[in-house]
């Protein structure tokens, strides 16, 4: 226990309060005051900062007060002897640590801070009056203290703050090693963002080092003139381009396998209904004979209810597969083969690209109002399993970008044949495309900081009464405040800001390995976006 306790306390969660304009006679019943008197009771150290606009109330956690809460909530920690038991402070030795060293992953963290955040409440015999600017108003027995102080509009928001000894490790070994960008440090990562972020990673790095090869082969087959050979040189890049897709499936999962048995993960299958019911059942009665009979007599009841629920679930699936397919090709496909006609009519190159960047702008919201749709469609299913749900958003999401990226290849392809006109699009897919969206990626959060910070000063100077004067920013906390969060454009009701991001690497993926030899430099492009989207995705 030493050791444990020699773990240094980071502040790690920050609540937005806003600032006092009006000095209240009775601090006691200060809203502030209140707050942070009930943060220390739970054992949270505190410190308040203040911003330009609002006031930030930085919370850390000792370890003593994470293992206490982390009891409270039942949580279950991998054991050195390899079983998953209830976490325990006084056996806390017994658990597995982190690879960084410490006791609790950011998740178990962050459920551990939301249990103790959310757990205050009102324990007194009596109401308590709160006062904020000159309005009062009352904290009622049993009353969770932040969502009344939310529900006045004092509490603004709860956000995470990143650990400024860990970010600066990680910008000095990760996003700002330039010399190998393909080289990650997995395990701080996984600390850090957790398993989820640092799987995609690995693959990212692993994916980039491995299109090297292909590109290479690629570049020495479009460069050089075999002559007489010409014609058997492509199938075999073709053949080894397969093989390499092959190799490279089987190495990947080699190495997810033995990083998920690294970090101790496991996935456990979902139980369906009818096995919860049973497994109710069983547990409910005391007696083994009363519950054999009780089961024995209810079975037909429970199995005409369990087949009913799966049959209602299947008919809601497949009538949402239904209007997602028939949107599919009612509306969707005649606008992407309407646009592949336009590009292979037209003649002016200015216009082919001003068609571009119409289109573009146009099926980007397209598809996310398709996303949208899906998302909410499947709020409406019977799905049993986060599993099942998450496939369902799959297969329909998939769909609607699958048809935005292959059609038009399909068309030019297969319809006219015109492998000049295959090749500038393909280009444009797989290079001026996702320079777009590179750059409006990293300018658009960029931007929507600069307007927040704006905004801020405007209403400073407007409180002041005076136009002139700088205004600085100078605390971190507020600067991460005002930052814009990373989330997925759809799904993000079901999954976070890695959806995006995976179905675009599978997309692109398929096209390179599809059109390889019609187009052979398609590996060197993606070899370049790849690496410009490892580096951007470094530094956000």
């Amino acid at each position: 226990m030493n050791r444990i306790e020699e773990e240094q306390t980071a502040f790690e969660i920050a609540v937005v309060v806003t600032k006092r304009n009006v000095e209240e006679e009775n601090e006691d019943c200060n809203c502030g005051e209140v707050l942070v008197d009930e943060f220390t009771k739970v054992g949270l150290i505190v410190e308040r900062v203040q911003g330009v606009a609002d006031e930030f109330i930085k919370l850390a956690a000792p370890l003593e007060t994470l293992g206490r809460a982390a009891a409270e909530l039942k949580l279950k920690k991998r054991t050195h002897i390899g079983m998953d038991l209830q976490f325990e402070l006084e056996e806390a030795d017994a658990f597995v640590r982190q690879p960084d060293g410490s006791l609790f992953s950011w998740f178990e963290r962050f459920h551990c801070y939301n249990h103790l955040i959310y757990g205050i409440v009102n324990k007194s015999k009596s109401a308590v009056t709160l006062k904020n600017d000159g309005q009062e108003f009352c904290w009622e027995v049993d009353e969770n203290l932040v969502q009344k102080l939310k529900s006045v509009d004092f509490i603004k928001q709860v956000f995470p703050l990143h650990d400024e000894m860990k970010r600066k490790k990680l910008l000095k070994n990760w996003a700002l090693n330039w010399w190998d960008i393909t080289d990650q440090p997995i395990d701080e990562i996984y600390s850090y963002f957790g398993a989820k972020i640092a799987i995609y990673f690995a693959f990212l790095g692993m994916y980039t080092r491995w299109m090297f090869f292909p590109a290479a082969f690629a570049i020495t087959v479009q460069l050089i003139d075999f002559g007489s050979l010409q014609l058997l040189v492509l199938p075999i890049f073709f053949i080894g381009i397969i093989l390499w897709a092959v190799m490279f499936s089987q190495f990947w999962k080699r190495k997810n396998s033995a990083l998920l048995a690294k970090w101790q993960i496991s996935y456990s299958v979902g139980v369906e209904p009818g096995y919860k019911l049973l497994c109710m059942e069983w547990g409910s009665l005391q007696s083994p004979v009363k519950a054999l009979r009780k089961w024995g007599a209810d079975k037909t009841n429970e199995k005409e209810v369990y087949q009913r629920n799966e049959w209602f679930g299947h008919l809601l699936r497949f009538r949402n597969d239904a209007i997602v397919i028939m949107s599919i090709i009612f509306l969707q496909l005649p606008f992407e083969l309407a646009y592949a006609h336009l590009y292979e009519v037209i003649g002016s190159d200015v216009m082919k690209f001003g068609l571009t960047a119409v289109y573009l702008f146009a099926i980007q919201h397209f598809t996310r109002i398709g996303g949208k749709i899906s998302v909410k469609l499947i709020e409406y299913e019977n799905n049993e399993t986060a599993e099942k749900r998450a496939d369902s958003l799959v297969y329909k999401v998939f769909g609607l970008y699958f048809m935005q990226t292959y059609i038009g290849v399909f068309y030019h392809a297969l319809l006219h044949r015109n492998f000049l006109t295959l090749r500038q699009v393909l280009i444009q897919r797989l290079l001026i495309s996702e320079v777009l969206e590179n750059l409006l990626e990293n300018s658009l959060p960029y931007l929507k900081y600069s307007y927040k910070k704006y905004g801020v000063r405007k209403k400073k100077r407007r409180e002041k009464g005076s136009s002139t004067g700088k205004i600085q920013f100078s605390s971190r906390v507020e600067k991460e405040y005002l930052k814009p969060s990373y989330t997925a454009s759809i799904g993000e009701e079901l999954e976070d800001g890695l959806f995006d991001d995976c179905l675009e690497l599978a997309l692109q993926f398929g096209m390179i390995m599809m059109f390889a030899c019609a187009f052979p430099l398609a590996f060197a492009f993606a070899t370049l976006v790849y690496n410009a989207f490892c580096e951007q995705h470094y530094r956000n």
